[in-house]
């Protein structure tokens, strides 16, 4: 899948560095000073074919992010991805394989298949979303609510599950939110301020829970709201209010049951935290086989 593989190159390059220290975390965490089970039980000289297999159905995310892994335990080690990210896959499908030394293989197994799925469950997750609201023009985006350090692999995943990012951290975008508001003294004097030192080009995004907060962020000249936990039926008439004087933003506790009917409110966007923070990790399992000497 060209699209995904762009995407993870994109991040890559913004976040290579970040990707190979979680990487190198993971690695401290799970070896530390030396697998002692494989060192005991495993000849150096054995090699072998570890086969990744999709025990569920779902869509295959972190392929080239496995690979890294395995490429930075033992760059002798050669990894064949089956399939691409961003493909559906059945149970019993075989999506990879790496080739090459048994104990390096077996040490790098449980950090290659963290990554896999946790990333193919985001993407999975993603795209069912995304699915519901096929018939109506609001786009599905992520959110902050990602896991310390998993931040890049985490929107990377949204992105191949057919979703949308939304600001990456505190840095690249201005979402005013209700605690801002009260700090600022309010809607307005949060917008004004915003507005003085942010660059022209940027966007100002104002949280709002109530109509009259709607027309306060309004007046103060919000170019996007974010419609905080409020019942479709609310939010069909502010849309409605809205028009095009600024983008809408639906979020706040929407599931699968309900995104459908938050969409057919006519929103913008639909920011859903559950994406990264609640996303079952899709199962798949390496399967070593050896390689006669």
């Amino acid at each position: 899948m060209k699209t995904a593989r762009f995407i993870l190159r994109r991040l890559n390059m913004l976040n290579l560095r970040s990707l190979d220290s979680l990487i190198e975390l993971a690695f401290e965490e799970d070896i530390g000073i030396g697998d002692i089970t494989t060192d005991a039980t495993v000849p150096p000289s054995q090699k072998g074919t570890g086969g990744l297999l999709a025990k569920s159905s779902g869509i295959v995310a972190g392929l080239p992010i496995a690979e890294r892994v395995f490429e930075k335990l033992d760059p002798t080690l050669a990894f064949h991805s089956l399939v691409d990210d961003g493909d559906k896959v059945v149970a019993g499908t075989p999506i990879a394989e790496v080739q090459g030394s048994a104990k390096t293989i077996l040490m790098g197994e449980r950090t290659a298949l963290n990554f896999l799925q946790r990333l193919s469950g985001i993407a999975t997750l993603t795209a069912q979303f995304v699915q519901a609201v096929a018939d109506y023009d609001a786009k599905i985006v992520d959110t902050r609510k990602t896991a310390a350090g998993w931040r890049s692999a985490q929107k990377y995943a949204v992105r191949v599950g057919g979703a949308q990012n939304h600001r990456f951290g505190l840095y690249d975008g201005v979402l005013i939110k209700d605690n801002h508001i009260v700090a600022a003294g309010g809607i307005r004097n949060a917008v004004e301020r915003a507005r003085q030192v942010v660059p022209h080009t940027a966007k100002i995004e104002v949280e709002v829970e109530t109509v009259e907060q709607v027309d306060e962020a309004l007046d103060a000249g919000a170019d996007i709201l974010l419609l905080d936990n409020m019942p479709p039926g609310i939010m069909a008439r502010v849309v409605q209010e809205v028009g095009n004087r600024a983008i809408t933003e639906a979020s706040g506790g929407i599931t699968l049951d309900s995104v459908k009917a938050v969409a057919a409110a006519g929103v913008n966007l639909i920011s859903v935290g559950a994406l990264t923070h609640s996303a079952m990790p899709m199962d798949i399992s390496l399967n070593l086989t050896l390689i006669a000497k």
